[in-house]
Order: C-alpha cells, then structure tokens, then sequence
C-alpha cells in the first residue's frame, strides 16, 4: 500500500476527514501507518482553508492499538525509535492550528487511544472501545498515554486504567471525561462533522489561538496562565477578526471570516 491508501484524505469545504485505513488489520499502527498519517498531517497543515479536521478509521475499528507483531522482536533501540514516530505523529496533530475531533467507531486500544487523546477531544460511538491495555504486554504506554490520559481524566483514574489495563466501554468513558459524547454507531460521523461545520463558522484565528492557549496554559499557574489569556485575548485584536465578528452580530447576520 502507498501512503494515500493508508491514510485517506477528504476534504468538503472547510473540514476535512482523515482516516486510517488498514481494515484487514483493524488500523493497528506500524512504521508504515504512523509515516502516512504525518505526511497526511503535514499536508492538511500546509494545504490552507482547513478550519477544522476529524479523525477516524476504517471499518469496525478506530485503531486496535499498535501493531504487536512489528513490535515483538523488537529490542530498546528499535522500540525507542519506534515510539519517538509516534510522538512525533501525534505532537503533529497537537500542533495542528484547528481542532482535530476524533471519531471513535470501534476499538481504541493503545496506540488507538493514545490517538484519540491527541485529538482536541472524541465522539465515541455506542460500540467503541477504550484503554491502554500495554501492561498485559509487558510494556507501557509508549505514544503519549501515560502524560494525555492523566490529562484527560485525572491522574488516579488514568493510573486505574494503565495499571489494570481493563477496556471501558462508551458509556464509562463517558463518565470518566475521556469522551466528550456517545452516539449510535450510525450517527457519529454525522455529529463529528456537524461539530465541526460548527468550529469552521466561527473566526479562525480565534479558534487557533484558543486551542494554543488552553493547551499552554494547562500546567502554568492560575495567575501566569490567566495573564497568557491576557496577552491573546489582545492579539486576536490585531486581526480582522473582531471587527467582523462584532459588526455581524450587531447587524444581525452571520459573520463572513476569510478563509486560512
């Protein structure tokens, strides 16, 4: 398979979808499939009009985790660099300057979840999935586990999940803060891209700096963080935005923002 077929791009105006696709081997991540989905990063990052992105996989699976079989013969060096891709792949998503919303439709199981929480957050549907079962394998989280989950649910809960590495369903992860929604299996990517038709309406800018900083002000303290808001808040001035923004609601009509 070239990269285009293991990671699938579609664009529909300003949101665009990515999904990994290796279905035979429900999406489970090798060298191969972490090199396609940063080239697929890096051209939705340099492509331009993109306000918005989802990330999902093909078939009944998000991602079943890393593959195991690559992984088996592995020694320190191999590993090493092996996890280093997949936190350069995924810092990518990070890093992106609009929201990446994860579409959850079946497994998310290491690697998978690790994926998921690179994601601004995850839809999950009613069959989905989730853990960091890498305990059971003798190994730990190695793409970003054991620093997002905590992240996402609180350290005692990510440290339940790592430790035992028992899957929760939807629901549960519902209830733990590590999915934002749960939907039928046939209405999730429905939601995910009315989500994100929602983000792309709004100012572009905005949403970039709001995504960097809560993601900068996350583990400075309050006051440090609350002065980084300070200091954007007056940057988005700089743009067209506000102005824009401001006339249409005054006028009553939806605002026109440029296109990134």
């Amino acid at each position: 398979m070239t990269q285009e077929d293991l990671v699938l791009t579609d664009h529909a105006g300003p949101v665009a979808t990515l999904t990994i696709h290796r279905p035979d081997k429900m999406n489970a991540l090798n060298r191969a499939v972490l090199e396609a989905l940063a080239a697929a990063v890096d051209a939705l990052g340099s492509r331009g009009g993109t306000r918005c992105a989802i990330l999902t996989g093909a078939g009944k699976a998000f991602v079943a985790g890393a593959d195991i079989a690559g992984m088996r013969d592995m020694g320190a060096v191999e590993a090493s660099a092996f996890a280093a891709l997949g936190h350069r792949t995924f810092d990518a998503i990070e890093a992106l300057p609009f929201p990446v919303i994860a579409a959850v439709n079946g497994f998310a199981l290491g690697g998978g979840c690790e994926l998921a929480l690179a994601c601004d957050f995850i839809y999950a549907s009613e069959r989905a999935k989730l853990g960091q079962p890498e305990v059971g394998l003798g190994i730990i989280p190695g793409f970003g586990g054991t620093q997002r989950l905590p992240r996402r649910v609180g350290l005692a809960m990510a440290r339940e999940l790592i430790y035992t590495g028992k899957l929760i369903g939807a629901e549960e992860a519902l209830r733990v803060g590590l999915v934002n929604a749960v939907f039928p299996p046939d209405a999730l990517m429905a939601a995910a891209q009315e989500t994100a038709a929602q983000i792309a309406a709004k100012g572009p800018t905005a949403v970039a700096v709001a995504k960097r900083v809560t993601a900068e002000g996350l583990d400075r303290p309050l006051a440090g963080a609350n002065a980084l808001e300070v200091e954007r808040f007056a940057a988005c001035f700089d743009s067209g935005e506000p102005r824009e923004g401001m006339t249409a609601f005054l006028e009553k009509r939806p605002p026109a923002f440029e296109r990134g």
